[in-house]
């Protein structure tokens, strides 16, 4: 529920000034002035080259607000990415210097800027990190807390995934459409400043909803019919 208008009517009935400190934000009620205190108020962020991770470390605290919520956008851009995604039916090649040859094959020269010609029927590999898009596809969340090392602190607060109807996620593992959204939440059970130190992995697997096992399937976000 949105307090604002009342934080905001009280101010002016008695005349007061807010405290805008951020390491007090919620012991003072004043979270309107907080970064994301609400999931209906989140901060954004766009993620759109995979895989990508999204790192939240501080050793100072959690913004003096009891809970900070991120909206990560994913809309995924199939011209670039940080490691090879297999396409349908066929595997990511590997690359060294070994020179092995096994019975049957030879082993494979790489030729860097010659002209690309097809020898004895076979067409020219060629090198890139795009992403072929696959029909029904899905992409993993991985949410780490990795916490402090500090048993007494980490105690206090909890990491979270909700899904884009801003239902609470059960697993760390969420997989989501290509382009899609999902938010995250952090949440202390303290109002003094928490240190924190949070992964969330975007992106690493991406798969057809259709090749995922019964298992697999549970880390899907459902979406509200």
């Amino acid at each position: 529920m949105d307090v604002t208008a009342e934080i905001l009517r009280n101010t002016m009935l008695y005349g007061s000034s807010d405290n805008t400190a951020p390491a007090g934000l919620s012991s003072s009620r004043s979270l309107n002035y907080a970064n994301g205190p609400s999931i209906t108020r989140p901060e954004n962020v766009n993620v759109s080259y995979i895989p990508f991770t999204l790192k939240y470390r501080d050793s100072v605290g959690l913004f003096g607000a009891e809970n900070y919520f991120v909206k990560v956008n994913v809309k995924l851009d199939v011209n670039s990415a940080g490691k090879c995604f297999e396409e349908d039916g066929w595997e990511c090649a590997s690359i060294s210097n070994i020179s092995n040859e096994e019975l049957y094959w030879e082993t494979a020269e790489v030729l860097i800027n010659e002209d690309l010609v097809t020898v004895n029927t076979y067409l020219p590999a060629t090198f890139g990190m795009g992403i072929y898009r696959k029909f029904d596809g899905l992409l993993s969340i991985d949410l780490k807390n990795l916490k402090t090392g500090n048993t007494y602190i980490d105690s206090w607060l909890d990491v979270r995934l909700y899904t884009a109807d801003r239902e609470e996620h059960p697993y760390d593992r969420m997989y989501i459409r290509e382009n899609d959204f999902f938010y995250i939440g952090f949440h202390a059970r303290n109002t003094r400043r928490l240190p924190y130190n949070v992964d969330c992995l975007v992106g690493d697997v991406y798969v057809r909803e259709d090749s995922l096992t019964d298992d697999e399937r549970r880390y899907i976000a459902r979406r509200i019919s």
